[in-house]
C-alpha cells in the first residue's frame, strides 16, 4: 500500500479505547472518539503504554475499566498484527456500529433525519 490516501478504518472496542486514551480523555466520549484520526505511531505509543502499565495501572485508565483490563492487551496484539499486515499512516476510528450506520442509512432515505457527520444524529 503506498497510496497515502489509503488508510484503515477500526471499529472495536481496543481502536476506540486507545483513540480514547490518546485524547486523554477523563471519561470514555463516543462524540469526542468517533471519527478522529490516528497515526500510526500514536497508536503504537498507546499500546506500549498499556503494555508498561501493570493491571491495577489499566484499571485506573477511565477509559478501560476493570471489566477491559486484560482484554484490552489482547485486543492491541491484533490491532498490531493488522497494521502490520497492511502497513497505513492513519487510522479513522469509528465508534457508530454497522446496525447503526444502516439505520440512519434507512432513516435518511425516508427523510426522518438528516444525518451530521461529527454531531451525531438531527
Amino acid at each position: 500500500m503506498h497510496n497515502r490516501r489509503v488508510h484503515l478504518l477500526g471499529t472495536s472496542g481496543t481502536v476506540t479505547t486507545v483513540a480514547g486514551i490518546h485524547l486523554r480523555l477523563p471519561r470514555y466520549d463516543r462524540n469526542r472518539v468517533d471519527g478522529c484520526w490516528l497515526k500510526s505511531g500514536q497508536v503504537r505509543t498507546v499500546t506500549a503504554d498499556l503494555l508498561a502499565r501493570g493491571y491495577d495501572g489499566r484499571v485506573s485508565e477511565p477509559c478501560i475499566g476493570r471489566d477491559r483490563a486484560d482484554l484490552v492487551l489482547a485486543g492491541c496484539a491484533i490491532l498490531e498484527a493488522l497494521m502490520r499486515m497492511w502497513p497505513c499512516e492513519m487510522l479513522r476510528v469509528a465508534d457508530r456500529g454497522l446496525r447503526e450506520g444502516i439505520l440512519a442509512t434507512l432513516m435518511a432515505e425516508d427523510g426522518v433525519f438528516r444525518a451530521s457527520r461529527r454531531d451525531g444524529w438531527q
